[in-house]
């Protein structure tokens, strides 16, 4: 296309001069944002605006070997690639010309509300990753108001968990051991402790094969060999910490030096059966969830036995590769056994939008475990306390562009499954 000649005199205008000046002072004031220097940890998690973010600052900051146990997943990690590809295929249907200057992002999780369809899952080693633990982790979630479960691989002890986050909705989490009566005796510690929930995880009966750990030679607590002691050296923050704080150790059960997979065929009890969680049902006296749920017929057989909620869990794809995404068998198990006992996920979530989504899909609220580690290992509990708001943040945005009001509005609707071509 050729300019246009407007004049009737068939010559072109002349260009427009442009006068330029020196800037002042008082021009230059308003396009200055200079931020001062931040460089502890904590504070730099700050500029995080994504999970990714903090994901890459986690990795900059942990020896690689930590770094992998948690962003690791086993074997080919197919699955847990299979778990993220399913919430990327969500596909939101918003609704318009609703008024959503005001939104309740408030669920009902076992009776109770909290303030995000979310809970802190259990995560093992917790202060290998950073040496505030899992202390940090629920003094954010008390903060958050949001539930917070302890490990039995935990590394901190549960009463001084309750005790340093007296405000927390304190969950337990729970590996039934071969030694029956060690297992007794902490279900009546977690009991005495004051805890309001007891999760039993049932998808571990054999250690996953977890191959970035092997690689690295990975081992609870690290071992100092050629390879790590070299790695203090790009790490020193991490080792001084390490090294200066109490020795890591399994706050739950008795010293173990070796390797997870090792720490699994020795203390898990590979033949638990139903019997085993009426056992456990008849022994606790509150709120039972049952984690590792992968079939609609696990589903119904948990509700039966006494469940108070089921997750719909591939582990983090940290256990048996190439399973199906929960996010897909979602809609099923909760029409399956929704009216009966809560349905809760994990596994592939990453962003705000993804619990959304769960949570249009029928879950009650959604398990993170490496988000906040990412956080963790990034700032310590300021960097957990960052990895919860940017998940906030991006479920109340997400809410209100899908123009819901409250969770409680959330609804199939709003959400459709692009399914793997």
């Amino acid at each position: 296309m050729t300019e246009t000649d407007n004049s009737g005199t068939g010559q072109l205008p002349e260009p427009r001069r442009v006068r330029r000046r020196i800037p002042r002072r008082a021009d230059l004031a308003p396009l200055l944002r200079f931020r001062a220097a931040r460089s502890a940890p904590g504070r730099a998690s700050g500029r995080a605006h994504t999970i990714e973010d903090l994901r890459q600052m986690a990795r900059r900051r942990v020896p690689r070997a930590v770094f992998d146990y948690v962003d690791g997943a086993a074997e080919q990690e197919i699955g847990i690639r299979r778990a993220r590809e399913a919430f990327d295929g969500v596909q939101f249907h918003p609704r318009v010309l609703r008024d959503v200057s005001q939104v309740d992002t408030s669920a009902d999780i076992l009776g109770a509300r909290a303030a995000l369809p979310l809970i802190l899952a259990p995560t093992g080693f917790t202060r290998m990753m950073h040496h505030e633990g899992e202390v940090a982790a629920a003094r954010a979630a008390a903060r958050a108001r949001i539930p917070y479960t302890l490990s039995t691989m935990g590394t901190t002890e549960p009463e001084e968990v309750r005790a340093c986050a007296p405000d927390a909705r304190h969950w337990f989490q729970l590996y039934l051991w071969r030694d029956r009566a060690a297992g007794e005796a902490l279900i009546e510690r977690v009991d005495a402790s004051g805890y309001e929930t007891l999760m039993l995880t049932v998808d571990t009966p054999v250690g996953g094969a977890r191959m970035r750990d092997v690689r690295n030679g990975f081992t609870i607590p690290p071992a100092l060999t050629p390879r790590t002691l070299a790695g203090m050296a790009a790490r020193p923050a991490w080792w001084w910490n390490v090294l200066t704080t109490e020795p890591l150790r399994f706050a739950a059960m008795t010293g173990f030096d070796g390797t997870v997979e090792e720490l699994v065929a020795r203390m898990f009890d590979p033949a638990l059966a139903p019997v085993d969680v009426e056992w456990l049902r008849a022994r606790w006296p509150r709120k039972l969830v049952v984690k590792g749920v992968h079939t609609v017929d696990d589903a119904r057989m948990l509700a039966d036995l006494g469940a108070d909620a089921i997750v719909v869990s591939s582990h983090g794809g940290r256990q048996l590769d190439r399973t199906v995404p929960p996010l897909h068998l979602l809609p099923r198990v909760v029409a399956a056994v929704g009216d009966v006992c809560q349905v809760l996920i994990d596994s592939g979530v990453r962003s705000g939008a993804d619990l959304a989504a769960a949570r249009a899909l029928g879950a009650s609220a959604v398990m993170i475990g490496r988000p906040y580690l990412y956080g963790l290992m990034a700032g310590g509990e300021q960097g957990v306390e960052r990895a919860i708001d940017v998940l906030a943040t991006e479920y109340t945005r997400t809410l209100q562009l899908l123009g819901a009001r409250t969770t409680d509005e959330l609804a199939a609707e709003h959400v459709s499954l692009r399914q793997p071509t």
